[in-house]
């Protein structure tokens, strides 16, 4: 058919047959010519495709794509010529043959497809195309035989197809060309080699993918190349092992051989198996230090992506995301390294022994070799089936580890507001799910572990069965059935390995697909930032708009605004109106909409929730500064952190917790601000910082600090305030509403324009209920401390105070100069500055100093009771089954490798000529049979321990969490989050996945290599005398290494959780770090973290090594001693018993080797269950509902009664309420007020039992708080906690996690906390899903939830925390007024900073070092000249009615 095609002879071998060889020209014309062909549009579909699914955006055109454009244009045109030529000839006589128009026609398409492809590859991050360089070198090279053709035919003086002839040269030319340009890559402008610039490209949606691979591969490759040639070596050498015991085998059977040859042989084997031990080991500690290098690397630039990472790429991930990023993901790609060269080397064993045992048995393994090939894609569905599984578990792990954060971050709350049942629930639906999930896994690799494990046994009794079966003449004898069976054991390693390998690579690919996506992701855009060094502005904003999220309309709109440098400038707004987010804008963390900020200088930054770190308070303020002592204690006393330093133990060298757990709010603030103030900066950006503290120190503050005589004097400083009396002092105010600047200009100028801003002042007085204008009279600029005299309590951000002062300013001039003067005195009295030698002799810990209790380490072996504990969980009915099984799977192996011994024999009873088919048939029976009992225990065995193992996991996890949930808060206090987390993220995590492998492993070694020796013991009992030193020396090195390896082991955990605590504190204070510019302190910090953890890494591995190779010497010496043995007795032993013997001992290096590997990580891996039992044995606070319950309806009236209370923090501190006595009466008010750590928190945890009492008891309606349940207690008062805190999740869960209430009642709650309006314009209404702690909603909005919160609650007594924290004045105003409203019928304790707030109390209590000082009436204790009346002239309050609200 061909030769009609071409007119010519297609196939003639008489071509090759000359001394001018050539192939016919109809061949070189359609074969030749469609083989590149055919390639490129069978697989052009699939690539078009791939490109299509991973492209990314467009990016520019370079002169290498256009030159390959332009060639394969030419090629297009050459193609339509010759077409064309074709048509003009076939004018009718001369019949053209059909290969010349055929060919054309297919180049046109194919240069229109190559022209598209080409096109395509702009969208993708690798420019180059592997698979079209791959199409031109096919069609240079099957060119090339048509291109000598033509030259030699026109040599030849033939010139009939000349036209025909060049065409096909300058395509020939311009197809070598285009091969060249292949060869160049292409480098695109944005795709730099370098990691962090892939990293850039490409947006979150479409990330770039499939660079983290190539990137860690250009890095390591020099290991890889090493390890590949350890690796090789070790694999070959493994193939002398068999070939050496056929000569022994040999050598016994032939009574006449030379017994030095046997000798000989003997030390052959010791020799080729200690080489093979040392090229392993060196492989191994190669890839184990690969394995470190890669996780350091990926530790490290998670970190570093993190301080980089955009708002917008940050709100995709929590931080338990991230940190499972850090910890999970990057020990997943660690533990594929080690797996890495299987993936070779699996084949070129699997190929090697089926070569060699082609050699042995003919063709009758490929029935053996059929079996496995069938196995593989079974194996292969059950794996990508896992995977699956396993990315759904992924996802709830991370849901789990997210919930757990915030139960964590918000524990306080939950004990307040007695919601632990409601949010364990919640964690307990998530690990049902997850639990579900690893059955179905664990069920999944058990039947891959069977099919597995009945694979060599399948495979040797079918090749054997077909061996006998297919020639009568075969008989097995001892040399090939041992021979075959020690390489069947070979490729047992290789085809066991190839699952593990697989699954290992698909949870690795899960891994880097995250890590993908997470180091691709958008970094911050400063760009619209520019620092100016020679500008004569301080900072300035030109036409700038900012947002928090591009879909959403801009936060920041249009401001202009210019601030001189050493302005104070104060932002003034209602709650939401954007301050907070103008000086996110400054700091760059918003996303540019248009327009720019200009600054000029370094930035120090005071964030509204003040981030403290982990560890001392002088190293807070310092942040990483050189100590300037007399600066340092000018800063201290400027922030009015002296008299906390004579509170907190160890002064200033007193541990902070977490978070700044054990400080209150106002501390908090101040050391946040003492570490701006400690920073010698050129611009302060202060959100508030004056919210959290008393008015008297928030007076002190801004006359030390902020004001014009403040140390920060001088610079530019940016204040956010609702205190409205600093005002006057400013050099300019900025009014904000709804993004954009409303009004700016002095006070003065700001009243006299009796515009937004005088009105803003006129309501506010005219809610304070004063009379009077809001005018300040002339003579208050002469009055220097032009501050009012000071405010009542100021508290977050209070403004009200300050409004009522402005108006009765004139009324109270004389009074006020009295009164500050004496201010003044009594504040330097109480600041008094201590003397820096005290310090010195303070160096010894001082009791209660060290908060965070130093991380327990476990040391010495792991206690019985710990195993006993997880195998309880496990169920001892099922384990007893699993051992069964297994035992009699060991049984089963012996029996075969028996009747195998004896049907070996038989070759010598029949001598291969008249072998009885019943005889045949029963020893191939027989052997099957036996195969197969191993196989379906092992799946029995398997398959109960995986129901065993979830059981076990699910109780755990249970008990753990229930007991987290019932610690007490002073657990908290002194353990970090971090500890907690990795306690339910790292530790279950092993528990569910790796601890019960490595517990089924163990047991199925162990009964491995007992099963060994009682074969050769059996054949050879002198062989007892050698198993003996043997053994005492193995079990003495195992002793010695598990000892060590479990020390470090446990290291390695201790010294990685203050990486992942490190790591999850940069990104909840990730702005104040920017801000600061502090990024490469901190990415050092992190290094040094990993650095200390590398050590303990390394030093495992390393002890690794030393154990393989003293356990290879061992397995080695039982394999050299076992063949001296048949070589001493070569005359009382037979062939089939020789091998029978050797075949098993060579098999027992891998294994022993493996029983310690898996001894070792059963230890290490138990810890976990140590370290989840040492939480699970927490001490509990008291039950949350005991036998006595409260009478119903209780509390009914709300009286309450302290009787001689005592309060301590922890038992070694000293009191903190010291026997403090008071009767409270139904629906009485009180205000409750003192200075900072004068106890007045501490009444809120006493009366919520946070805190149990030292002494003394307190009454409610009749009832001993002490003896009812906690919840019982907490259920019936309700608080209005300092610090909002709210739960991710939607509003409604928010505000009634246990559903109680219906959504009418939740509506009125909310319209009485005026959120209404807001809510109900959200998408989602009562769904509206709030962040991670809340975080899209203002601190305002926070604070109102949190009173809606208290309304739904409804309960006789009500506690409020300087609820009024973070709040403008008209709504603190709307706040007391609801309060009042809604509450009338309640007894209410408010501990304030402010007295406005508690003036209209019926009674004050004045606290003071923990003792009441005073308590009675407002007017009352007015009268007397005792602290309060001092309290409240100094806050200009001199009767009731000037404070009523």
């Amino acid at each position: 058919m061909l030769e009609k095609f071409c007119n010519s002879t297609f196939w003639n071998s008489s071509f090759l047959d000359s001394p001018e060889a050539d192939l016919p020209l109809c061949f070189e014309q359609t074969v030749l010519v469609w083989i590149p062909l055919g390639f490129l549009w069978l697989l052009a579909p699939w690539q078009l495709l791939h490109v299509y699914r991973t492209k990314i955006n467009r990016s520019s055109i370079t002169k290498l794509y256009l030159a390959k454009q332009v060639l394969v244009g030419l090629l297009l045109i050459l193609a339509a010529i010759e077409l064309a030529l074709v048509l003009t000839e076939d004018s009718g006589q001369a019949t053209v043959p059909a290969i010349r128009y055929t060919n054309p026609s297919l180049y046109l398409g194919t240069w229109l497809l190559v022209l598209l492809f080409q096109h395509s590859r702009l969208w993708c991050v690798q420019k180059d195309s592997w698979f079209l360089s791959l199409f031109w070198i096919l069609s240079v090279l099957c060119g090339v035989f048509q291109f000598q053709t033509l030259i030699r035919t026109l040599l030849k003086g033939n010139n009939s197809n000349l036209a025909y002839s060049c065409l096909f040269f300058i395509c020939y030319a311009l197809n070598v060309l285009i091969l060249i340009l292949s060869a160049f890559s292409e480098k695109d402008d944005s795709s730099n080699e370098d990691v962090k610039k892939k990293e850039k490209s490409g947006t979150t949606e479409n990330f770039p993918k499939a660079w983290l691979v190539k990137t860690l591969f250009k890095t390591f490759y020099i290991i890889l190349l090493k390890s590949f040639l350890l690796k090789l070596m070790h694999d070959l050498l493994m193939f002398l092992n068999p070939q050496l015991l056929k000569l022994l085998i040999s050598f016994a059977n032939n009574r006449d051989a030379y017994v030095w040859a046997g000798y000989l042989y003997s030390v052959l084997f010791f020799v080729v198996a200690l080489i093979q031990s040392l090229c392993l080991q060196n492989y191994f500690q190669l890839c184990f230090m690969l394995g470190t290098s890669v996780r350091a690397t990926i530790m490290a630039s998670v970190y570093k992506k993190a301080l980089t990472l955009s708002n917008q790429s940050r709100k995709q991930y929590t931080i338990g995301e991230t940190v499972n990023l850090m910890s999970v993901d990057a020990q997943k790609l660690m533990d594929v390294t080690s797996f890495i060269h299987l993936l070779w080397s699996n084949i070129l064993q699997i190929t090697l022994s089926i070569s060699f045992l082609w050699a042995e048995l003919g063709p009758s393994v490929l029935a053996g070799v059929g079996v496995m090939v069938l196995l593989i894609p079974v194996n292969g569905i059950l794996a990508t089936k896992s995977r699956a599984v396993q990315v759904k578990n992924m996802k709830n792990k991370d849901k789990r580890l997210k919930i757990m954060n915030e139960i964590l971050s918000g524990i306080k709350i939950l004990k307040y507001f007695a919601w632990e049942p409601s949010f364990k629930k919640q964690v307990c639906e998530l690990r049902k799910k997850e639990l579900k999930n690893l059955l179905t896994f664990s069920q999944m690799q058990t039947i891959m572990t069977f099919l597995l494990h009945l694979s060599p046994v399948l495979v040797s009794v079918i090749t054997f069965s077909v061996y006998i079966l297919v020639n009568s003449n075969n008989v097995l004898d001892a040399e090939k059935a041992f021979t075959s069976i020690a390489l069947f054991n070979i490729l047992r390693f290789p085809l066991g390995m190839f699952p593990m390998v697989i699954i290992s690579m698909l949870q690795a690919s899960v891994s880097t697909e995250r890590l993908e996506k997470y180091l691709g992701g958008d970094d911050l855009d400063t760009s619209a930032i520019r620092h100016e060094y020679n500008f004569d502005k301080a900072v300035q904003f030109s036409e700038a708009s900012f947002t928090w999220d591009r879909d959403l309309e801009a936060t920041i709109r249009d401001v202009n605004l210019d601030i001189m440098p050493g302005q104070l400038v104060a932002v003034v707004g209602t709650v939401g109106s954007g301050k907070s987010s103008l000086m996110s804008a400054m700091l760059g963390e918003m996303e540019n909409v248009h327009g720019h900020i200009t600054i000029k200088g370094t930035i120090a930054y005071v964030p509204q929730q003040s981030w403290i770190q982990n560890g001392t308070l002088k190293d807070n303020i310092l942040f990483g500064s050189e100590l300037d002592e007399k600066k340092y204690q000018q800063v201290l006393e400027a922030c009015a952190l002296l008299p906390d330093l004579e509170v907190l133990p160890g002064g200033d060298l007193a541990e902070i917790g977490e978070k700044g757990i054990n400080l209150s709010g106002g501390q908090k603030q101040r050391i946040s601000l003492a570490r701006a103030t400690y920073q010698n900066s050129d611009i302060y950006v202060l959100d508030d910082p004056l919210s959290a503290v008393d008015a008297h120190v928030g007076k002190h503050i801004f006359n030390k600090v902020l004001g014009p005589n403040g140390l920060l004097k001088g610079k530019t400083r940016l204040l956010i305030t609702h205190s409205i009396h600093f005002l006057p002092q400013v050099d300019e105010i900025v009014v904000l509403g709804n993004g954009t600047i409303l009004e700016k200009g002095s006070y003065s100028a700001l009243l006299a324009k009796k515009g937004l801003f005088a009105k803003i002042l006129k309501t506010s007085t005219k809610q304070m209920g004063l009379e009077g204008e809001a005018t300040v009279n002339e003579d208050s600029e002469e009055d220097d401390c032009g501050l009012m005299p000071s405010v009542e309590e100021i508290p977050e951000e209070v403004a009200s105070l300050t409004m009522r002062r402005e108006n009765s300013l004139h009324r109270t001039l004389s009074h006020s100069s009295r009164s500050s003067s004496r201010h003044r005195k009594s504040l330097k009295n109480s600041l008094k500055t201590r003397n820096v030698n005290t310090l010195k002799e303070e160096e010894e810990l001082v009791k209660g100093q060290k908060l965070i209790k130093k991380e327990f380490i476990q040391t010495g072996k792991v206690n019985l009771s710990v195993y006993l504990k997880y195998l309880r969980a496990m169920g001892l009915c099922l384990i007893f089954f699993i051992i069964i099984a297994y035992v009699i799977n060991a049984v089963a192996y012996i029996g075969s490798n028996l009747w195998l011994s004896a049907w070996t024999n038989d070759s010598k009873t029949y001598n291969g000529t008249n072998y009885p088919a019943s005889q045949r048939d029963l020893r191939v029976g027989v052997y099957g049979a036996l195969g197969l009992v191993q196989g379906v225990f092992v799946l029995l065995g398997n398959l109960c321990s995986a129901h065993a193992s979830t059981h076990a996991s699910n109780i755990l996890h249970k008990q753990l969490l229930t007991n987290i949930l019932r610690a007490p808060m002073s657990f908290f206090d002194t353990t970090p989050t971090g500890r907690i987390v990795n306690r339910f993220a790292g530790d279950i995590s092993t528990v569910d996945d790796t601890l019960p492998l490595s517990l089924r492993s163990w047991i199925l070694c162990f009964l491995a290599i007992i099963s060994t020796l009682v074969m050769i013991c059996m054949a050879t009992p002198i062989f007892i005398t050698i198993i003996i030193p043997l053994g005492i020396i193995y079990t003495f090195v195992q002793m010695l290494y598990v000892a060590t390896s479990r020390q470090l082991k446990r290291l390695d955990s201790v010294t990685r959780s203050p990486i992942y605590s490190h790591f999850s504190e940069t990104v909840s204070g990730l702005s104040v770090i920017r801000a600061f510019e502090h990024q490469q302190r901190f990415l050092k910090h992190n290094e040094v973290g990993i650095d200390t953890n590398q050590k303990c890494v390394f030093s495992w591995i390393v002890s690794n090594r030393w154990l393989a190779v003293r356990l290879e010497l061992i397995g080695n010496l039982t394999v050299f001693f076992a063949s001296m043995m048949m070589v001493i007795y070569r005359d009382t032993l037979s062939g089939d018993t020789v091998g029978f013997v050797l075949s098993n001992a060579l098999n027992i290096t891998q294994t022993l080797n493996w029983l310690v590997r898996m001894t070792s990580e059963v230890e290490t891996n138990i810890v976990a269950v140590e370290r989840i039992n040492e939480y699970i044995k927490v001490e509990n606070e008291a039950p949350w509902v005991t036998d006595k319950r409260p009478p119903p309806g209780w509390p009914s009236k709300g009286e309450i009664q302290f009787n001689n209370y005592q309060l301590r923090y922890r038992p070694e501190l000293d009191l903190i309420l010291k026997g403090i006595t008071c009767d409270i009466k139904s629906m009485e008010k009180v205000g409750v007020v003192g200075r900072t750590g004068a106890g007045k928190s501490s009444l809120t945890n006493a009366l919520f039992r946070i805190l149990e009492a030292a002494g003394g008891q307190i009454i409610i309606d009749g009832v001993d708080i002490a003896s009812i349940g906690l919840h019982d207690l907490r259920e019936k008062l309700t608080i209005i906690p300092q610090d909002p805190i709210l739960f991710s999740g939607s509003l409604r869960m928010n505000l009634d996690p246990f559903n109680n209430h219906s959504d009418e009642e939740i509506w009125k709650a909310l319209e009485l906390a005026h959120l209404k309006s807001f809510v109900a314009g959200l998408q989602l209404g009562l769904s509206h899903k709030v962040t991670e702690a809340g975080d899209n909603l203002s601190i305002g909005q926070r604070q109102l939830l949190c009173l809606a919160r208290a309304l739904l609650q409804k309960s006789k007594i009500l506690i409020m925390d300087e609820a009024t924290a973070a709040v403008d004045i008209e709504t603190d105003h709307l706040i007391q007024t609801t309060i009042q409203k809604e509450f009338s019928h309640c007894t209410t304790i408010t501990i304030a900073h402010r007295l406005h707030t508690i003036m209209d109390s019926d009674k004050i209590m004045v606290l003071d070092n923990g003792k009441i000082v005073e308590y009675g009436t407002p007017n009352e204790l007015l009268k007397n000249s005792g602290p309060f009346c001092l309290m409240a002239k100094e806050a200009g309050i001199e009767n009731v009615n000037s404070a009523s609200l």
